[in-house]
């Protein structure tokens, strides 16, 4: 049954109205902590102490910090920092960037010790730069070994996604928070909220798993 009877319809629609903004949380969130994870795994490759000892202190801060933790501090504290007005969407991205980066990085560092070392040695010999070498050898051939655990990154992400709404912002969790405390049926309400979820997360597995097999294909 649905969640307060003889409006089910407009219930229902509501809940799955937030689908959206979990979808789309999680894919900035998933991008652009891809970009910060690759920037900081570059610290652990470089041979500069401080670029090296710049990189641990992010990953042990960053993987030592409770995601929901962050989400606050980001909402609650970093407009008080900075003199700033984050909206929910904002800073609950900012939190998850900043926690799922730290393990970008350390898939992107783990990609990278996997590569061959001939290559890598063949660009020593002709007097390739850091950048260049890193761009056109290491990182290349990196990617196709960290787009499996990106795809699983990004379901972790979905399921993360959930803890934003703690400082408002109106996605699937939040909805059905809001709808339980109007109708007062949480069984049904966060069943309905159970398998939004689920069909989300095995679709992205599906996805997942079709793009493993494709690179399994092409190698």
């Amino acid at each position: 049954m649905l969640p307060f009877p003889g409006q089910g319809q407009t219930n229902l629609k509501f809940l799955v109205g937030g689908a959206w903004l979990t979808i789309s949380i999680s894919v900035v969130s998933i991008i652009f902590s891809v970009i910060v994870g690759m920037f900081v795994s570059l610290g652990a490759l470089s041979s500069n102490k401080i670029l090296i000892a710049a990189n641990r202190v992010y990953l042990e801060v960053f993987r030592s910090i409770p995601i929901l933790v962050m989400i606050l501090w980001v909402y609650y504290g970093l407009p008080v920092l900075l003199g700033i007005s984050l909206s929910p969407f904002a800073a609950g991205a900012i939190a998850l960037i900043l926690c799922d980066s730290a393990f970008q990085a350390e898939i992107f560092w783990g990609g990278i010790q996997l590569i061959d070392k001939g290559p890598t040695e063949a660009s020593d010999l002709f007097g390739l730069s850091y950048v260049d070498k890193m761009r056109y050898i290491l990182l290349p051939q990196a990617v196709k070994r960290f787009l499996p655990p990106l795809g699983n990154q990004f379901v972790y992400m979905l399921k993360m996604s959930s803890l934003v709404s703690v400082i408002g912002l109106i996605e699937l969790t939040r909805r059905a928070n809001e709808l339980t405390v109007v109708v007062n049926r949480p069984l049904e309400t966060y069943t309905i909220l159970l398998l939004e979820y689920l069909a989300l997360i095995l679709v992205a597995s599906r996805l997942v798993r079709w793009m493993e097999r494709r690179m399994d294909i092409e190698r």
